[in-house]
């Protein structure tokens, strides 16, 4: 996929990870997705680390600070969606029945942000690019692919959303009978949503990243030397590809992908 030049409003533009070791995270993750990675001074004592593909960014990371260790948070990967006002996003969010957990605030030059509780409890963000537009690849093995909520309630969060990004929802055939939503946003796929089943267990609503790989059994042999390991093993839909869920060593989780060859 050609470098992105921006990215539209409603689209997913960027990930991050909150990890509580963030050197530990830069091993597991350029060595499973086949990325370097750049340091980048963001103020007093805070480094955020970009990770990079053959010099395009790709997905961010950092080091989690010790109050929210001290409260017990794991580790976790934030998904940002592009909006022209971010101010605008987040007040309608909460015209909509969310809690506005950060922000809006500037990001040095780089953008403006703030972070949204959906009525169900799943974290999302909403990015406004300055200087840093998000990814500058997509859809490539190494870069993101895709985001996904899971929830307990899809109706609820059909409507949020279709409110809060004017995504609407089409249907399809998912793995093991199991209906998939996908959001669409100007006629274009933005984000995917399951029902979370009872057999999940106490699984809270969240949104899961998807890393697209080359060959993904090749990227599942790497996991557990990596310190990792593999949650979910691979699951196939026709027509779009093979996917398996992995955790980092500090307990962090995304999916990888390898897409299906064209015929």
């Amino acid at each position: 996929m050609a470098e992105i030049e921006q990215h539209e409003p409603g689209m997913l533009s960027w990930a991050d990870l909150c990890s509580t070791d963030a050197e530990g995270a830069k091993a597991f993750y350029t060595g499973l997705l086949g990325l370097e990675y750049v340091d980048v001074p963001a103020g007093e004592d805070f480094i955020y680390t970009l990770l990079q593909k053959n010099g395009k960014n790709v997905a961010g990371l950092s080091q989690m600070g010790p109050d929210m260790q001290q409260q017990g948070m794991p580790t976790f990967w934030s998904s940002y969606i592009a909006v022209t006002d971010v101010d605008e996003t987040a007040a309608k969010a909460k015209t909509l029945g969310a809690t506005l957990l950060f922000g809006p605030m500037d990001v040095m030059e780089f953008g403006r942000m703030a972070v949204i509780q959906d009525p169900a409890g799943a974290v999302i963000s909403a990015w406004q690019g300055g200087i840093h537009k998000g990814a500058d690849i997509f859809g490539e093995p190494g870069a993101l692919a895709w985001c996904e909520l899971r929830t307990q309630d899809t109706d609820t969060a059909a409507k949020f959303y279709d409110g809060l990004f004017g995504w609407s929802v089409s249907q399809y055939p998912g793995v093991g009978g199991m209906p998939y939503n996908v959001f669409m946003s100007g006629g274009q796929s933005a984000a995917g949503m399951v029902a979370i089943p009872p057999v999940w267990g106490e699984v809270p609503p969240h949104w899961i990243v998807y890393f697209m790989v080359e060959n993904l059994d090749s990227a599942l042999g790497k996991v557990e030397p990596l310190g990792g390991s593999v949650i979910v093993p691979p699951m196939s839909v026709s027509g779009v590809g093979t996917f398996a869920q992995v955790a980092d060593p500090q307990g962090g989780h995304c999916m990888v992908m390898e897409a299906e060859a064209a015929s």
